[in-house]
């Protein structure tokens, strides 16, 4: 088949077991490659269903300029769609963003819009929103596709992903383990999923600083993954469980999953792969666990397979991990 245009190579990313990577396992760890899609990421999906439901809808036209806040992957996806599509685009971005997520847009010749203050959980989230609806205000026809509260964002996951996942997988799929951030990706694939496997148990990956699912919020360096706010998508009532790693841990996974598997993935397939070494000596054996690798590696080469910035958070993981075995010791002790 030949293709009119690269919004059309979006999906249809193949399954893969991760035997050697979880090898003498009697779990087995099965990865989505969402990192293969076209824009290197995840966020292909639902920047391209939100842009065609908007589309459809009327609520974009022809001449509609768009307007997003992204730590990076949607903004390039959006970039990559809006190009195809000849839309006006503004990505809405802040200092956390990859140099090479950056470049990439540049090259798109997006408009960038870049925050510097934090907001009260020592994040960027509220602030590049507020800035959004600012510029909604003084652009002419601007539309805020809004990732953290539009259903099309999680009915993208349900309609592309999941169900690619249920054409292709010949077995029972017993633990779902995704990281979380806007949530549409966990949201919409554990719905759809659920359908087929009523009992399937749904674990979110969440990293330390986040707020997500209740935790103290923090600094955070890995961008993806976490939140400094709550998205409206996320519905924890249908989340089983959350497994919390810290940036050592995701970027320990990213490392791992080059050195075993020769997948060169971004930081939050880390925090899932950590996560899942956690998870595994509490389930039974013979499990099925289904996992998605959401983004390429390239976008983190300053951060994960950065080698002295590596050491550092490595040197952070192992101190932290002493303070609380010592205030653990002094609780016992009174």
């Amino acid at each position: 088949m030949i293709h009119e245009n690269i919004l059309e190579c979006i999906g249809k990313t193949p399954l893969l077991q991760l035997s050697r990577l979880f090898t003498h396992q009697s779990v087995s760890v099965i990865a989505k490659m969402e990192l293969l899609n076209p824009g290197g990421s995840i966020k292909d999906r639902p920047a391209l269903f939100m842009l065609q439901e908007g589309l459809k809808s009327g609520v974009i036209h022809k001449d509609s300029h768009i307007v997003e806040s992204s730590s990076g992957n949607l903004a390039i996806a959006l970039a990559m769609a809006c190009k195809i599509y000849g839309l006006k685009f503004t990505a809405v971005i802040d200092p956390k963003i990859a140099s090479a997520n950056l470049q990439m847009l540049k090259l798109y010749k997006a408009n960038i819009e870049m925050v510097s203050e934090k907001d009260q959980n020592g994040g960027y989230l509220k602030t590049r929103i507020d800035t959004v609806k600012r510029l909604c205000q003084q652009l002419p026809n601007a539309v805020w596709i809004n990732q953290y509260a539009n259903p099309n964002n999680w009915k993208s996951h349900y309609f592309g992903e999941a169900e690619e996942i249920l054409n292709q997988i010949d077995r029972k799929i017993d633990y779902l383990v995704i990281g979380a951030s806007t949530s549409g990706t966990i949201m919409g694939v554990s719905r759809r999923l659920k359908e087929r496997f009523p009992e399937l148990k749904v674990i979110a990956v969440d990293i330390v600083g986040s707020v997500l699912f209740g935790g103290t919020s923090g600094p955070r360096e890995i961008p993806g993954i976490g939140a400094s706010t709550v998205p409206a998508l996320l519905s924890p009532d249908e989340i089983d469980d959350v497994i919390y790693v810290d940036d050592y841990e995701s970027a320990l996974g990213c490392r791992e999953l080059l050195e075993h598997e020769g997948i060169f993935a971004g930081g939050s397939s880390g925090s899932s792969i950590s996560a899942i070494k956690k998870l595994i000596p509490t389930i039974p054996e013979g499990s099925c666990v289904l996992t998605l690798l959401p983004d390429r590696g390239d976008r983190y080469l300053d951060l994960v397979y950065e080698d002295e910035w590596f050491e550092m958070i490595k040197k952070h993981h192992f101190n932290r991990n002493v303070r609380r075995q010592e205030n653990l010791t002094l609780q016992n002790v009174v």
